[in-house]
């Protein structure tokens, strides 16, 4: 009499969760869960890595938004750039006394 018989066999990893609990307003939340989900994890995959990933280099970078000139500094950054090229209101290094000079020639 013949048996075949056929075993599986299971890798059971056991692990240890601890949770660490964030507290963040409910816009940046969801913008955290829309970009993992994007990529394809949960938020608590995301958070783990990017954790895991601070740790392990021990380096965290951070970058701040882009910013924009406000139009009122737009209109003044382009009278500066006219000033340049022109040659006008452009005044060049000066030690302390021609510094002194040109001050109180302004001041007649």
């Amino acid at each position: 009499m013949l048996t075949i018989c056929t075993y599986l066999s299971y890798n059971v990893i056991v692990v240890n969760n601890a949770a660490l609990t964030i507290r963040t307003d409910t816009k940046t939340k969801q913008a955290i869960a829309d970009f993992a989900a994007s990529l394809g994890l949960s938020t608590s995959a995301f958070i783990t890595a990017v954790t895991l990933q601070a740790v392990r280099e021990q380096r965290v970078v951070l970058t701040s938004p882009t910013l924009e000139p406000t139009p009122y500094l737009e209109k003044i950054m382009r009278k500066a750039d006219v000033s340049l090229k022109t040659g006008r209101d452009i005044s060049l290094p000066m030690d302390r006394n021609q510094a002194r000079k040109h001050l109180r020639s302004l001041m007649k």
